[in-house]
């Protein structure tokens, strides 16, 4: 590492005072601002060890004032507090503390759920200059980190590995994402392991916002409405299935989740003895897409239509970012021809649309290992809408951002509704190495694949209303003492 990055120089740049987080009396002596001031929020529980260790070192490097365990003080609770410090502070006309307000950024160190958590905490809170966020990848999959070139396998957590993180976040540009509202309305059911109001039974990015109230209007009587938001994807069937199967080992038994690859290695089994390899003879075609439910979708200006779903296809995936499983790019580039025929485009990620992909088997998903591989694509989409009505299946499996549970079907005539549309924009920092593509600059990063994929054959068959203003992270994110803080990895 070159000397610069341990030099006092480097780190002031970083370094926020205490002053600005509580009421000390300031010296008289009063720095230049730091051109990258941080807050940095870790999930200490995730990665095993590292999460801790981790914590540690950013303490040392940083004042410790500016670093948080997001297990023992929730972000939201933080940024209301750092922000209604410095909005007093530069009402008293301290230039410091506003030029602080302005440059701030955050640092994110955890898996894909504890970075969606602070994606929605952002968003929420509305904040008058939403500071970008850079994530550090302490998961398993790690594809938000991934997305945007932090990478994908778990970080060092020396100080050197600490002072390098920092000098990236120096260079890092800034990148608008897209944001994704995801409502969910069903009758709970009466009996049954899946009843979605039993804790854990939901992820938190939808078990933690609870019952829409009874006075909002997407409210009905006899039904229980969740809400929340993801950055990266929404899916259903056998990936999340996998997925599942995976956290519940992980909750039974976490002792023997403490490292990366030894997840990788258990998830990649999983995919195996659950039979997706053989899919047609260990699961029944009942439980294929087309079969569970219909699907309509929506373009930025246009009308809700039928959207078809292969017979075959048992695995659906509502994609926003570039990165799936791990890397693993579903989209791909279409080729010219199918932009032009098929009004396809590149997998943007500001462009207020999910590429919808499907999949009919694990065999089906190793075409992504190749180059220019890629999923069934079945659409581009503003707004998506699954209906669920009585069928051969009392069960699905659905999965947002890295987080799976059992979502219970119909049993008589009701209908679970889910509906998936464009909430905003929140900004994210990225690397020279980031893969994902701005609408506005196709030439600012680069895609998994250099080039078009080729012409060969492939299986292919409003405005925003007050309802969706919001995911809920910011006010009602709750972790139950139960609840092991790791499971947001």
């Amino acid at each position: 590492m070159a000397d610069s990055k341990s030099d006092p120089d480097f780190l002031k740049e970083f370094y926020i005072p205490t002053y600005i987080f509580n009421e000390e009396t300031k010296t008289s002596y009063v720095p230049d601002a730091p051109k990258f001031p941080v807050l940095a929020f870790i999930n200490s529980k995730s990665g095993g060890q590292l999460g801790g260790d981790l914590l540690k070192t950013y303490k040392t490097v940083l004042n410790e004032h500016q670093v948080f365990d997001v297990g023992q003080e929730a972000p939201d609770k933080v940024l209301r507090r750092v922000y209604t410090r410095l909005e007093k502070l530069r009402q008293e006309k301290d230039e410091f503390a506003a030029k602080i307000h302005e440059r701030l950024r955050i640092i994110v160190a955890g898996g894909d759920g504890t970075a969606g958590w602070l994606l929605g905490i952002v968003c929420d809170l509305k904040l008058p200059h939403p500071p970008p966020i850079a994530t550090v990848p302490l998961g398993t999959g790690n594809n938000l980190p991934f997305s945007f070139g932090w990478g994908k396998k778990n970080p060092g957590t020396d100080r050197n590995s600490v002072l390098s993180f920092l000098e990236q976040v120096m260079k890092a540009k800034e990148m608008k994402i897209d944001n994704w509202h995801i409502l969910m309305r069903m009758r709970a059911p009466k009996e049954g392991s899946c009843d979605p109001i039993a804790p854990l039974e939901l992820p938190h990015s939808l078990h933690a916002f609870g019952r829409v109230s009874s006075t909002d209007e997407l409210n009905m009587e006899g039904y229980h409405t969740f809400r929340g938001g993801f950055w990266n994807y929404f899916s259903m069937g056998m990936d999340a299935q996998v997925s599942y199967a995976f956290h519940s080992e992980r909750k039974l038994h976490p002792e023997k989740f403490k490292n990366q690859l030894v997840n990788q290695s258990t998830y990649a089994k999983l995919g195996c003895t659950q039979g997706w390899f053989a899919a047609s003879v260990f699961h029944p075609s009942s439980k294929n897409v087309s079969q569970l439910a219909k699907v309509k979708i929506m373009k930025k200006h246009g009308e809700w239509q039928d959207l078809h779903i292969p017979h075959s296809i048992r695995s659906i995936v509502c994609l926003n970012l570039p990165s799936f499983s791990g890397g693993l790019n579903p989209w791909g580039t279409p080729s010219g021809r199918k932009q032009l025929h098929r009004d396809l485009t590149p997998p943007y990620v500001d462009d207020g649309l999910l590429e919808v992909v499907g999949f009919r088997d694990a065999w089906h998903g190793l075409v992504l290992l190749a180059p220019n591989g890629h999923g069934t694509r079945l659409a581009q989409a503003h707004r998506i809408r699954f209906e669920f009505h009585k069928g051969a299946a009392y069960h699905t499996y659905m999965r947002i951002d890295g987080e799976p549970w059992k979502q219970p079907l119909p049993i008589d005539d009701d209908t679970v509704v889910v509906e998936i549309s464009h909430l905003g924009q929140v900004n994210m920092l990225a690397t020279q190495n980031c893969r994902s593509k701005s609408v506005h600059d196709g030439t600012s990063s680069t895609s998994h694949h250099n080039g078009e994929e080729d012409d060969s054959d492939e299986e292919d068959s409003r405005n925003e209303a007050d309802e969706y203003r919001k995911f809920g992270a910011a006010d009602t994110f709750r972790i139950a003492d139960e609840v092991d803080i790791s499971l947001l990895s």
